[in-house]
């Protein structure tokens, strides 16, 4: 397992990142991308320009040549070379354009102009899976071209991206999974830098002192993590850390403990055969009785019923 605090609950929300497909659209143009849950959305514009229309924000973001953009949430959004082009659905999209999957989504009308060239992909996140580093980001993260193409990593990145998505070579969707992940975790970064303390759970994740205290309880879930213990890890006196892990994370150091527990306890729910009481010691519980309790109120579903009701939903899918 990752050692760092960020990696860890990454892993732990199982984040999968992909290219869907990359574009050469001519003005006009407009794409509606409907809302998708468990999902950002990221887009990263190669050549041109184009604006985004994010549902819920007040105002449109103008993307140039570099620019990257990431919609955390899976909100809703609209692509176009200007700010107030009327847009397609995503499906009538693709429909029109005769897409199958691969290579180039071409599109748009006959106007003069350069071609606009986006990858478009998204970081997917494992259904029902929970942490507050995903509610913390928030509904946009816009870093224009002198944080993305002015940045060795990214443009290191997105180069190779580029190549392996354009050269189908064997392999190449194993490695465009792997890169897109790490253009998540850089963009994170990046958003906490600009934030700072402003990012919230973020920072917190990414602080230094916080972020050893997290891997550690990420680590040893089963350990009776009291706040000196949690303090020492931090090599923060007791008083010092808790009121910076509340202000930062959100929640006291025994909340995040238990929905840390919570969290890990509902996977092995729903990926081993193990007894419930295997279940309980393994993050930190001493009975049945006492997880059990701290489960329900976490999910508002016993255990044993929760396994039963995921068995038999995972059974009719595959009837299906």
């Amino acid at each position: 397992m990752a050692n760092d605090a960020l990696s860890q609950i990454l892993t732990a929300l199982k984040m999968r990142g992909s290219v869907y497909f990359h574009t050469h659209f001519t003005p006009p143009w407009g794409v509606r991308v409907p809302a998708f849950s468990n999902v950002a959305r990221f887009h990263m514009v190669i050549r041109g320009d184009c604006w985004v229309r994010v549902d819920g924000a007040e105002e449109p973001i103008h993307l140039a040549t570099g620019d990257l953009i990431v919609i955390p949430h899976g909100a809703s959004h609209i692509l176009s070379d200007t700010r107030d082009q009327p847009p397609k659905q995503l499906d009538e999209v693709l429909d029109r354009s005769g897409y199958r999957g691969d290579g180039a989504l071409i599109y748009g009308g006959v106007e003069e102009g350069p071609a606009c060239k986006i990858f478009c992909g998204h970081f997917e996140f494992e259904q029902g899976a929970m942490h507050p580093v995903l509610s913390s980001l928030p509904g946009s993260i816009h870093l224009p071209n002198t944080q993305t193409m002015n940045a060795e990593w990214l443009e290191s990145v997105m180069r190779f991206v580029s190549a392996e998505v354009l050269g189908e070579k064997a392999g190449a969707d194993a490695i465009v999974h792997r890169l897109t992940e790490i253009i998540f975790i850089q963009v994170v970064r990046a958003f906490v830098d600009r934030s700072g303390e402003a990012a919230g759970c973020l920072a917190g994740v990414l602080d230094p002192n916080l972020s050893r205290t997290l891997s550690a309880v990420h680590m040893a879930p089963a350990e009776p993590w009291t706040v000196d213990a949690m303090a020492s890890e931090a090599g923060m006196s007791r008083t010092l850390f808790a009121e910076r892990f509340t202000t930062l994370m959100g929640m006291t150091p025994h909340g995040y403990v238990t929905q840390w527990r919570m969290q890990l306890a509902r996977r092995q729910l729903l990926e081993s055969d193990d007894a419930i009481i295997e279940i309980a010691e393994a993050t930190g519980y001493g009975s049945e009785a006492a997880f059990a309790r701290v489960f329900k109120r976490q999910f508002d579903i016993a255990p044993a019923r929760f396994r039963r009701t995921a068995a038999a939903s995972a059974h009719d899918r595959v009837a299906i």
